[in-house]
């Protein structure tokens, strides 16, 4: 029996691949699901089944496109309605894949339809659970995110949440291994651990959220408190994976039509696309076209996209690394942006060439603003972490200025006063200043290598450690 994770850093997500004998199951597979063909075909094994353990909010699945490709069976829990064909499995309902069985375990308490799917080797050991977004690492899911499709509070999820975890989960052998959905940096969970993987056993000690002594209502005060509002493309996702989506096949060829400088700034100027310029920050400071965005690919790139940008249909031209462009309309649309319509043909490069306009950030270095601040304490600085970061540890009298609710900031910022923007390390400085210059703000300079690269220089007081009172 083989068990692989495939997990994807940037969604902070773990896909599964099982094989039994010549037969292979694919646990919540990413959009593109050639990787899965083609390993299933390299292993001599055919894919039978596609088990889903959820509608996912965060990203589009990629189900439905591997059920096309395969003739695979898609299979749901209890209580889920997909538009499409897929087999809605009982709760206890058992799967034979090759000599293994797959067991399915109504879960639900993240979304009413959650299940999980625990795996008995060929000698019928119960050996792996495949937990969805029920049960994470050090965490369990938000009991909010299908809120108004349960018709339940957060509160009454969490307390259904409470009865799978006691009934379904914390029952089993402590031997087993918990393969979840997601690992640290996702949002559907707000402590998860950097671990994407771990026996139950473990879990049943320094999880949380499964210590044996804890009553229903503290788990729902403990689970429910401080949690922030998701992101506005989830509700998007779940709809996506539960009614179906365009090809991925077509959204790449839309997505990455090579476009002369004359046609992009025509497309820009015709559909008031959004132009997504991901390339590296500091690199993206130097040089940029007027009004673009920058969100480089190399850092939370989807997830951040999905957070700022409000309209999944907005068409969106890219600006990108030579030889990037199709990684970029990939992972645009793993979260449900299918509306990429080209890119620029040889880059900022091509459009410095046709002599167009390039604007540019200006940044200092942490040293620098070292300098200024010993002058002048009470130097106008805008710290764009998160709230729970920023009350960790901040620079005295550094302003939170979360890019996470970046609308709600514009009106703080005085466009005739100039400030300091920074973050954790440059990445998400960089995509507020960016936004904000699109808007008209053009008195921002960037902190380069944000807050860690100001601690560095020892030169610039911080607030004391306070306990966070607010957990992201």
């Amino acid at each position: 029996m083989k068990i692989e994770q495939i997990y994807t850093g940037c969604l902070a997500q773990g896909a599964y691949y099982i094989q039994s004998g010549k037969e292979v199951a694919i646990v919540d597979p990413l959009r593109e699901v050639q990787p899965y063909i083609t390993k299933a075909a390299a292993n001599g094994a055919t894919i039978k089944y596609i088990f889903e353990t959820h509608f996912h909010a965060d990203f589009v699945s990629g189900h439905i496109d591997l059920a096309k490709a395969t003739g695979a069976t898609i299979v749901y829990g209890p209580l889920a309605a997909p538009a499409f064909a897929a087999h809605i499995a009982t709760d206890n309902e058992v799967f034979k894949l090759g000599n293994a069985t797959i067991r399915v375990l109504h879960t639900p308490g993240h979304t009413m339809e959650s299940t999980c799917y625990l795996l008995a080797d060929e000698e019928g050991r119960e050996t792996a659970l495949f937990s969805g977004d029920t049960l994470f690492i050090g965490d369990v899911g938000r009991p909010d995110l299908a809120q108004k499709a349960a018709h339940m509070t957060q509160e009454e999820l969490a307390a259904t949440l409470f009865d799978s975890l006691r009934n379904k989960i914390m029952p089993l052998a402590d031997h087993i291994i918990v393969y979840p959905a997601h690992g640290a940096g996702s949002a559907c969970g707000k402590n998860m651990a950097k671990e994407t993987s771990d026996t139950l056993g473990h879990q049943k000690q320094y999880n949380y959220a499964l210590r044996s002594d804890m009553t229903k209502e503290e788990f729902i005060k403990e689970v429910t408190e401080g949690l922030t509002p998701p992101p506005a493309y989830f509700p998007q996702n779940v709809k996506m994976n539960k009614e179906g989506y365009e090809n991925i096949a077509q959204v790449l060829k839309q997505g990455t039509q090579p476009l002369s400088v004359e046609a992009f700034e025509a497309a820009a100027n015709e559909t008031g696309a959004l132009m997504l310029d991901t390339r590296a920050p500091e690199v993206f400071a130097q040089g940029f076209i007027p009004n673009s965005v920058n969100i480089g690919i190399d850092g939370s790139f989807a997830p951040w996209v999905g957070a700022l940008v409000s309209d999944i249909h907005q068409p969106i031209l890219i600006i990108a690394e030579q030889g990037r462009e199709e990684e970029v309309v990939t992972r645009l649309a793993r979260v449900g942006y299918d509306s990429s319509i080209g890119y620029l043909k040889g880059g900022i490069e091509a459009w410095k060439q046709a002599g167009k306009e390039l604007d540019e950030i200006e940044s200092i270095s942490a040293a620098g603003l070292a300098v200024l601040l010993q002058k002048d304490p009470a130097l106008p600085i805008a710290d764009v972490r998160r709230e729970s970061e920023y009350v960790s540890e901040h620079i005295i009298g550094a302003e939170n200025m979360p890019l996470d609710y970046i609308n709600d900031q514009v009106a703080k910022l005085d466009k005739n006063k100039t400030w300091y923007v920074h973050c954790a390390g440059g990445y998400r400085s960089m995509i507020f200043n960016s936004i904000l210059r699109a808007r008209g703000f053009d008195k921002l300079i960037n902190v380069e290598g944000g807050l860690k690269a100001v601690k560095e220089t020892g030169l610039v007081p911080m607030s004391a450690y306070i306990t966070p009172t607010t957990m992201l």
